[in-house]
């Protein structure tokens, strides 16, 4: 297979199930769907209806700290889009057009500096660092 195929493949799956849980879905669902829909129109119905559920199937995942569900939707969604893109290569440059779109709406969904959670836990002698940012530890 082609590598850039594999590559863009990836990166669609990715983005999309990323997408699943933001404001911006509704925008990667559109843009998927019109993608089966120019190009293999009779699946670009079931396309949408399985991008909905798995959305479901994500928010749960993530409601429930089940990272493997999501890296699972991923591979799924990268599939799908890899045969699509080995059926009809032409997708590609579209597909590419879908994902430009897309990629300042995924920007925004990344927290910003003053967003991020960290969480630690030691027990016994153990020891914790976490920084947001630099960190320089000196021990004696």
């Amino acid at each position: 297979m082609d590598p850039q195929i594999a590559d863009l493949a990836r990166t669609a799956g990715t983005t999309m199930v990323t997408l699943m849980a933001t404001t911006a879905w509704e925008s990667a669902r559109d843009g998927l769907v019109s993608l089966w829909q120019r190009f293999q129109p009779n699946r670009a119905d079931g396309i949408g209806e399985e991008f909905e559920a798995n959305r479901d199937d994500l928010l749960l995942a993530r409601e429930t700290g089940d990272a493997e569900s999501e890296a699972e939707l991923a591979a799924e969604w990268q599939g799908r889009v890899r045969r699509l893109l080995l059926a009809q290569p032409e997708v590609a440059d579209e597909l590419r057009r879908v994902l430009d779109e897309l990629s300042p709406r995924l920007a925004d969904q990344r927290p910003a500096v003053g967003e991020i959670r960290m969480t630690a836990e030691a027990s016994g002698s153990g020891r914790v660092y976490q920084a947001g940012r630099d960190q320089h530890i000196s021990e004696r």
